[in-house]
């Protein structure tokens, strides 16, 4: 049976050490990572798990939905107001409003929680200046402006409320508590 002695065990168990002692306390992409993040703080979108399924609009003028399904793979957090979300088109961004009449709750995920929050929409007439040529949407969680989660949006255009150069006609709901 070998064993090893004990300065080559010490010096390994030294250099795991320093190594850990490097660690500045950051994600790759720059932000707090989720142990070190106190429980109940702001949601992170590093943390959550993101799932997208729409309910596309099938033709101009038909109301459509993209809904994008949250779960928390970090510490415990909480979101309080509305995703903010943001159209892209090739020249211009129009950020969605909350659903009229929607209030913004408090919603607590603990580790593998999970929320959903949906984008309705109209779908705009294709190539028309009454209409926004969307190429992607970004959201933010609140309290989290700096990160964004950007996918790409398939789901045709999307129909300006005051013609061209309006606003989208497309709002965003609250978080909805999701399972048990």
């Amino acid at each position: 049976m070998r064993t090893l002695s004990p300065l080559p065990l010490a010096a390994a168990l030294t250099a795991a050490l320093l190594l850990t002692a490097c660690d500045d306390g950051k994600s790759a992409d720059g932000g707090a990572k989720t142990a070190d993040r106190p429980a109940g703080s702001a949601c992170a979108i590093g943390d959550m798990g993101v799932e997208v399924a729409a309910g596309a609009a099938p033709a101009a003028g038909d109301t459509g939905t993209v809904t994008v399904t949250l779960t928390n793979k970090g510490a415990q957090c909480t979101l309080k107001g509305f995703p903010g979300v943001d159209l892209m088109a090739d020249d211009s961004t129009t950020s969605v409003s909350p659903d009229e009449g929607a209030k913004a709750q408090s919603l607590t995920l603990g580790k593998g929680g999970t929320t959903s929050f949906t984008i309705t929409y109209v779908r705009g007439e294709a190539g028309s200046p009454k209409s926004l040529p969307v190429r992607k949407a970004s959201f933010t969680l609140p309290g989290a402006t700096r990160d964004a989660h950007t996918l790409t949006w398939s789901y045709g255009e999307v129909a300006r409320r005051d013609g061209a150069g309006g606003a989208a006609q497309a709002s965003v709901s609250g978080f909805e508590s999701s399972g048990d």
